[in-house]
């Protein structure tokens, strides 16, 4: 299974990549900084397509809020909180909580969809989207691409150490999901 999986990534990275990116992303921008650091893809067409992927995906998910609210309000009812304190960030932030959103966990879709939501301009909204998505791709593939040898070696200690690998992670989301909930419940 995992030579099938390789091979799909050498035959069809970049088309992956885009898809990939259009949904939350890193994983696959740190895998094709890795597989660009094998010679198996090339760094600045990995930054063009996730770039391009990270855009029309936010964009997707801007043109959804704006011009769906009654779906949103419905199919989102259980994010509220999260649309509350998207919208609290956007009226304190502006442009920069649009720039930065793909750095902030569990809101990546929400502040494109808020934002929708606000009757933000569009045009304005594209255009920072733009170059956040290409800033966004080039800060996580270009280290993964430098790192690419560690980065490798580190996921053959994970197969090696299995178990270690699921208690490290279920550590690692269980934390992340502690202060999730702890930050709801603040808000």
């Amino acid at each position: 299974m995992e030579a099938t999986l390789v091979e799909w990534l050498k035959d069809y990275g970049y088309i992956i990549l885009f898809f990939w990116s259009m949904a939350e992303g890193e994983t696959g921008l740190v895998m094709a900084g890795v597989l660009s650091h094998t010679g198996h893809m090339n760094v600045p067409m990995s930054i063009v397509v996730a770039g391009l992927g990270g855009f029309a995906g936010d964009q997707l998910w801007f043109y959804v809020g704006k011009y769906n609210k009654s779906y949103v309000h419905r199919e989102f009812a259980q994010h509220r909180r999260k649309f509350a304190r998207a919208r609290l960030l956007l009226s304190k932030y502006g442009m920069w909580l649009i720039f930065f959103q793909r750095f902030i966990y569990g809101m990546r879709s929400i502040i494109p969809l808020a934002v929708g939501l606000s009757g933000y301009d569009k045009k304005k909204f594209a255009i920072i989207n733009f170059f956040s998505a290409f800033v966004w791709s080039s800060v996580t593939i270009i280290p993964a691409y430098i790192y690419g040898k560690e980065i490798l070696q580190l996921i053959t200690w994970a197969k090696d150490h299995w178990y270690i690998s699921v208690l490290f992670l279920a550590l690692v989301f269980g934390i992340m999901w502690y202060f999730n909930k702890k930050e709801e419940n603040e808000i």
